[in-house]
């Protein structure tokens, strides 16, 4: 058709017919029209990942109180550092007798874990800690719970919708269900209730999040809450007394020559 306008484009007639049946921006594409809710839902992508922390190294000190079947447990210091995506080195403290009781190394390959009251040691592999916490976690999402990242959330897979003044957004895996509340004002995680996908499990945790301060260009949560519900119940608060990002450091881990291993 383009072939034969072009042979009769010297008639002065074929030229008026030629210009009514292809004007010169017919070519041009038509754009499908885009909904509100996409991009509303669009920003809101852009806006977790924009509060995705990122990091070279952290050190953290941190507040830990645990409540379980048995009643409110003695408080624990914990002191982290990590490496990112290389190491995660913990050292857990008695508080009230300030004494270390475990300490633990995490890698990518491989767990750690020194009993420093019985002198033990114990070589795990992240492969077996997925096995005994029936919880199909890798180093990447210890490394994102460590920071307050959003744990079991695909983005790509996810529904939002407005509220007065937050935001829910939710996420469905094979493994988990996933609703996060985010502020309304810098999309902060607020909340986020990991349900298990097998309804026949009954399992369950509520994250919570607050006391957001501005460190190393993010937002970071000072304080966090973990409530675990299956066949028994788990309450854990975490409060972060000190945090430093990109500072140099080590996890050197040396195992005593006295120690057994278990």
């Amino acid at each position: 058709m383009l072939a034969l306008i072009v042979s009769v484009s010297q008639c002065k007639t074929a030229k008026k017919i030629n210009t009514a049946i292809a004007p010169k921006d017919s070519t041009q594409p038509i754009r499908p029209a885009i909904s509100k809710d996409s991009i509303f839902n669009q920003h809101v992508i852009d806006q977790i990942q924009k509060n995705h922390l990122d990091f070279n190294t952290l050190t953290a000190k941190i507040k830990v109180e645990i409540e379980n079947a048995d009643g409110k447990q003695p408080d624990i210091t914990a002191v982290v550092r990590m490496i990112k995506d290389s190491a995660i080195w913990i050292s857990l403290t008695a508080t009230f007798l300030n004494i270390e009781v475990y300490r633990v190394l995490v890698t990518p390959q491989k767990v750690i874990l020194l009993n420093k009251q019985n002198k033990e040691v114990q070589y795990r592999t992240l492969d077996y800690l997925q096995e005994v916490t029936d919880i199909p976690f890798d180093f990447k999402t210890l490394q994102d719970f460590m920071l307050g990242n959003p744990v079991f959330f695909d983005v790509n897979k996810a529904s939002f919708r407005v509220h007065d003044n937050y935001i829910a957004a939710s996420s469905i895996s094979s493994n988990f269900k996933n609703l996060l509340t985010l502020s309304s004002d810098h999309f902060l995680m607020l909340h986020s209730k990991l349900d298990d996908a097998d309804i026949t499990r009954n399992r369950t945790a509520d994250i919570s999040y607050d006391n957001y301060e501005f460190i190393n260009n993010n937002w970071f949560a000072r304080y966090r809450q973990i409530f675990v519900s299956e066949k028994n119940k788990l309450d854990i608060r975490m409060e972060f007394k000190q945090v430093e990002f990109n500072k140099q450091l080590s996890v050197q881990f040396n195992i005593p020559k006295n120690y057994t291993r278990k």
